[in-house]
């Protein structure tokens, strides 16, 4: 049961933002990492840490994997480089789009690379106009996106991020999108609502949009599987089944934007399968190459290639792209980080860790300092608050996470503090005394942040 006040639920505009405090970077850094071995990392004066949130979301296979060096390194000796224009490409893409196209779900069957999840975001968009005004159907432009919702930093990824901070002085957003109530039952539930009934009523939030928009004018639904940068949220019990049927009830493209729950995180390939979801677009980056090179993908469906093919045919040619598009060296690499993934079985081995995983964070829950703890998988979030009772934030959001985040570098632990919020995120070759190890010493970092907190009259 959700037992938020009204003001808690509401008081939470400031909360939304996908990164850590500047005042956390002021006080701490720069820290100048140089090294790194397993799930450790190791700053200039050689002290070390346990990267517990494998660097952005995104070091899947740790910060040594020696094969991922040598396919890089064997690739720039045969081919360095080369482009995607002209119907020309490379072997190693070539053969990466067909390894995509074999393990997404549905009739995802084709693939457009890009350097990052932002411009990768950035694509949909463009594609999903392009394919609209092929179809004779211009006024169907506008994207449906979520409070705190994180999509890219582009402008249009921007734009679909659902986060103030990232909109204010920016004059975003600066494409037509509107951002839905998040699906964050903890702060958004109604008191004695169950999740099928929020479920519900986001659903009905959604249909009711629609309609007073007009169905002609909405073009896709653009959501994660489960909501990371905004502070690790998953969906509520039957949210995305109640999603999707509302987008194909009225003609509007389900995206979904796998960057950082994509290729094992939640104990299953990509999160669609956990969640039931078919995407008619799915974007995948960060563990495609366990960040070792910048890569991202835009999968496709049949329907919508075969209309981006025959317009392209048309007009003469498909007029985007990007002078790095299909890197030889980054596909090269994605292939084999894909290859390790699957000989060692770490979509396996997610599902081993993640009971023990989840059990130890939410050993956190009874904590006074805590308000919710969350997760699935090899992700997690512990939210911080000022009356454990209310669920009520503290009155500067931020200052106790910053502080957290600090003391946590000095029990050798990375973490990520999305204002009050901490978030886990190990690499997927974690074991479980790795997963000890960072619960040991956040642990540690939460008496320090207790007895802080208290000093301070933050309680």
């Amino acid at each position: 049961m959700n037992t938020l006040t009204a003001t808690a639920r509401n008081d939470l505009a400031a909360l939304i933002h996908p990164n850590t405090n500047l005042a956390q970077h002021q006080e701490i850094g720069p820290l100048v990492i140089t090294a790194g071995d397993g799930v450790q990392v190791f700053d200039e004066q050689g002290n070390a840490y346990i990267e517990a949130m494998s660097g952005l979301w995104s070091v899947a296979l740790g910060f040594s994997e020696q094969r991922l060096v040598d396919a890089a390194v064997e690739q720039l000796r045969q081919l360095p480089y080369y482009h995607s224009f002209s119907h020309k490409t490379n072997a190693p893409a070539a053969a990466l789009a067909a390894k995509l196209a074999e393990l997404a779900p549905g009739d995802l069957n084709h693939v457009f690379f890009t350097n990052s999840g932002s411009e990768a975001n950035d694509s949909v968009v463009k594609m999903v106009w392009y394919v609209n005004n092929a179809l004779g159907k211009p006024a169907k432009k506008k994207f449906i996106s979520r409070q705190q919702a994180y999509h890219g930093a582009t402008v249009a990824c921007a734009s679909l991020s659902g986060i103030p901070s990232m909109h204010r002085d920016f004059d975003l957003p600066a494409i037509p999108v509107h951002h839905l109530t998040c699906p964050n039952f903890y702060r958004f539930g109604r008191p004695g609502e169950t999740e099928e009934a929020f479920s519900a009523r986001l659903a009905d939030e959604l249909e009711h949009y629609i309609l007073d928009e007009g169905p002609e004018t909405i073009a896709a639904f653009i959501g994660e599987p489960v909501m990371a940068a905004g502070g690790v949220i998953p969906p509520p019990q039957g949210y995305w089944a109640a999603i999707q049927a509302v987008c194909r009830r009225y003609d509007i493209l389900v995206v979904i934007d796998e960057i950082i729950t994509g290729f094992g995180r939640l104990g299953t390939m990509f999160g669609a399968e956990l969640y039931g979801i078919q995407p008619d677009i799915m974007v995948l980056s960060k563990q495609l190459t366990s960040s070792y090179q910048p890569l991202a993908a835009v999968l496709v469906s049949d329907a919508i290639h075969d209309v981006l093919l025959s317009q392209s045919q048309r007009l003469g040619a498909f007029a985007h792209g990007l002078t790095c598009t299909g890197h030889p060296v980054a596909t090269a690499v994605a292939l084999e980080n894909i290859r390790i993934i699957e000989e060692r079985d770490l979509v396996g081995q997610v599902q081993r860790l993640a009971p023990e995983f989840q059990r130890r964070l939410r050993e956190f829950a009874d904590h006074p300092l805590v308000g919710d703890v969350r997760g699935i998988g090899l992700v997690g979030a512990i939210e911080l608050v000022a009356n454990k009772a209310t669920g009520q934030p503290f009155a500067q959001p931020g200052t106790l996470g910053g502080y957290v985040f600090r003391q946590a570098h000095k029990h050798g632990l990375i973490i990520r503090a999305i204002y009050d919020t901490i978030a886990f995120c190990p690499p997927l070759i974690c074991t479980q005394a790795d997963i000890e190890a960072i619960f040991s010493a956040f642990e540690r970092t939460l008496v320090d942040a207790t007895d802080w907190a208290r000093a301070q009259n933050l309680l």
